[in-house]
């Protein structure tokens, strides 16, 4: 079977070739199923329960999240009532919603289960720690997709070995730059450093790039509004026996929308 992880979305134009593009996905790929990490979706922090309704009617059979979780004031009091949409589970007690969810697709059984990390983030619990609580909660019999939304590379990859032979997958999310180091560890999990970005890609990270220079150049804040432009979707597709809930193969994806003609750069406009 084949389930697609696809990196974080930003924005409309993430939303938007989103929806022009899994439907066909799952068609010619032969998908099992779909997540999505869609933590950036609502205006480039956030998402809605409208956003989320959005992306489960246009392919996506689970949502993952990250830092930018509480990104929309009233997500927090929606997230409850949403199926199939994890936010990390090593927020603090009492946040609200669920760190991990099974999901019953219907070609296969799975389970989503989603972190972030610490290195260069904002404080949260241990994500080691908190992965082996998961594993205990969560049905033995389903394979386990892990979002690991973290920074550091060294963290990620420290993880996947950790939880080698326990889980089907781990791909990072959280830096919107896909990485080159896709592999099935030697236990049979498939790992992948980061998904990369769903989103405008004349941009930084999914950004306006003259507020993010004026930022680095000046270090006078700015507000970073998501670029315009065209966009590319980025993910990988994860090839994995449910009965072994061993992966044998990880492919990077990426569908990028051409330039249009005269384009110009950004920042000279």
């Amino acid at each position: 079977m084949k389930i697609l992880m696809i990196g974080d979305v930003v924005g409309n134009g993430g939303r938007r070739i989103f929806k022009e593009n899994v439907p066909r996905l799952r068609r010619e790929l032969g998908l099992s199923a779909v997540i999505v990490n869609a933590e950036n979706c609502a205006a480039g922090s956030g998402i809605t329960a409208a956003l989320a309704d959005e992306f489960f009617a246009s392919g996506a059979d689970a949502i993952t999240l990250g830092d930018h979780t509480w990104g929309q004031k009233e997500f927090s009091g929606q997230v409850a009532r949403l199926k199939n949409l994890v936010r990390p589970a090593n927020f603090p007690p009492g946040a609200p919603g669920a760190g991990w969810c099974v999901v019953n697709a219907p070609v296969c059984r799975f389970a989503v289960l989603n972190l972030q990390g610490r290195v260069f983030m904002n404080p949260v619990d241990c994500p080691f720690r908190t992965a082996d609580a998961a594993l205990k909660a969560i049905p033995k019999d389903v394979p386990v997709f892990v979002d690991f939304h973290a920074e550091a590379t060294s963290e990620k990859i420290t993880l996947a070995y950790y939880l080698d032979g326990r889980v089907t997958a781990v791909a990072g999310t959280h830096t919107h730059v896909q990485t080159s180091d896709a592999q099935v560890l030697p236990n049979g999990t498939a790992y992948l450093s980061d998904l990369g970005m769903t989103g405008p890609y004349m941009s930084s990270i999914g950004r306006d790039l003259k507020p993010v220079l004026q930022k680095f150049t000046t270090g006078v804040p700015a507000r970073f509004d998501v670029a315009a432009g065209p966009c590319v979707l980025e993910g990988a597709v994860i090839t994995f026996d449910p009965s072994t809930k061993r992966a044998s193969a990880v492919e990077t994806l990426r569908i990028r929308e051409p330039r249009p003609e005269g384009c110009v750069n950004p920042i000279a406009q």
